[in-house]
């Protein structure tokens, strides 16, 4: 079964990525060459076939009218494992640094999350298989592509997860509101590292919090409670990336 992927910087995301199967590029008809210049130069390198379709009816293939004049029709997501994700992190001579969402919920939420997980460098994104949403094209649209370039797996018990990173010398670092947590600046996460983001508003399950190594909370000073959870795990995401040195950074625009 097939999907649609739209918006100029997704497309070209998914058709520079690996990750799943592509059918066919739909592009608007009359839309300025600059525009999608780059699209459709990659779509020819792939071989991919391109159809021209009125607004309207690029409109209504994807039923959504704000496409910007582009569509690509793919397989479903494929996902990963994690012995994928060590093998990464190992190929690249890198300890690993993983993210895990414990039902964190909201396309949003979770796209952003992939969007700071891949500008980081994190070698692979662990999902609760139930209750939490697969990798929809709104998941893509709000990772603005970068889903496409992660590997990203589905595990059905989280706490299995943890202990086979724990089996395989990864640290499990959750991060939580709670009494047994530390303030983030107070441990070298410069480590083989996987971060525990949990459900907004309600943390991490006690199971899931008790299998942490340990437990982490951001410092605040001002008089909202807390951070959204995105937000959140995308400044513990930078801190573990800066702790390395920042290694591999690419300054933006280059």
């Amino acid at each position: 079964m097939s999907e649609y992927l739209i918006r100029r910087n997704v497309v070209l995301e998914a058709l520079r990525g690996s990750r799943r199967e592509v059918f066919r590029l739909y592009v608007q008809q009359g839309l300025a060459q600059k525009y999608v210049e780059d699209v459709v130069d990659t779509a020819v390198s792939r071989h991919v076939p391109i159809t021209h379709l009125s607004k309207q009816k690029l409109g209504q293939l994807v039923q959504d009218s704000s496409h910007q004049g582009v569509a690509l029709e793919v397989g479903p997501y494929v996902y990963s494992d994690i012995q994928a994700m060590l093998s990464l992190a190992a190929a690249h001579q890198e300890p690993p640094l993983l993210l895990l969402l414990d039902l964190l919920h909201g396309p949003q939420n979770i796209g952003s999350l992939l969007r700071t997980a891949e500008i980081c460098g994190v070698h692979g994104v662990i999902l609760q298989d139930r209750r939490a949403p697969d990798i929809t094209p709104s998941v893509v649209q709000y990772s603005a592509g970068a889903a496409e370039h992660l590997l990203i797996a589905q595990e059905t018990n989280l706490v299995q997860a943890i202990r086979q990173l724990q089996a395989a010398d990864v640290w499990v670092a959750g991060l939580d509101l709670t009494d047994e947590s530390q303030p983030l600046g107070e441990i070298d996460l410069n480590m083989p590292l996987a971060i525990v983001v949990g459900h907004e508003g309600q943390g991490l399950r006690r199971l899931v919090g008790e299998s942490c190594d340990f437990l982490i909370r951001l410092p605040m000073r001002g008089h909202v409670e807390s951070l959204n959870a995105a937000v959140a795990g995308s400044v513990m995401l930078y801190q573990a990336w800066q702790a390395r040195g920042f290694v591999g950074d690419r300054a933006q625009g280059s």
